[in-house]
């Protein structure tokens, strides 16, 4: 028999994974909110939809999954990317770069928008949710130290 999957059963995977409000992504968002950090979510009129945005503050924040944003690599004890892309078909292969040079893209167009941009590893938040809070926390507090110069 073959190890391959049925592709009937790789669709049913796929389609239960979530773009949006994610666990990882609602866990990063509700400590923020214990905070009282308040945010708009999916805000869909800037480049790449960021996951959290601090409007005032021009803060924006992506809860990045490591498969489908290049990251599974490091997760895996791998030495890059291109190792971990080595046993995946083509059009995953390509599915992920492309996913990267998009993320690299929206950062810069982000960047020349005045924002700020903060990714965070899903894994990170999984592991270390204090230190992702701490991690915009200081983004936010040196966007704000800037605002008040200029």
């Amino acid at each position: 028999m073959s190890d391959k999957r049925k592709p009937e059963v790789t669709s049913k995977i796929m389609s239960s994974v979530h773009s949006k409000d994610t666990k990882p992504e609602k866990m990063l968002r509700k400590a923020l909110w214990r905070r009282n950090y308040r945010y708009r979510v999916n805000y869909k009129e800037l480049p790449g939809k960021p996951d959290i945005v601090f409007t005032r503050q021009k803060v924006v924040v992506f809860c990045d999954g490591d498969f489908w944003h290049g990251h599974n690599w490091a997760v895996r004890g791998m030495n890059s990317l291109e190792e971990e892309l080595a046993g995946y078909s083509p059009y995953w292969q390509n599915k992920i770069r492309k996913n990267v040079e998009r993320d690299i893209r929206e950062d810069k167009e982000l960047w020349n928008l005045g924002w700020r941009v903060v990714r965070i590893w899903t894994s990170d938040i999984e592991k270390n949710l204090d230190e992702c809070v701490r991690t915009v926390e200081e983004t936010l507090f040196d966007a704000e130290i800037d605002n008040e110069y200029h």
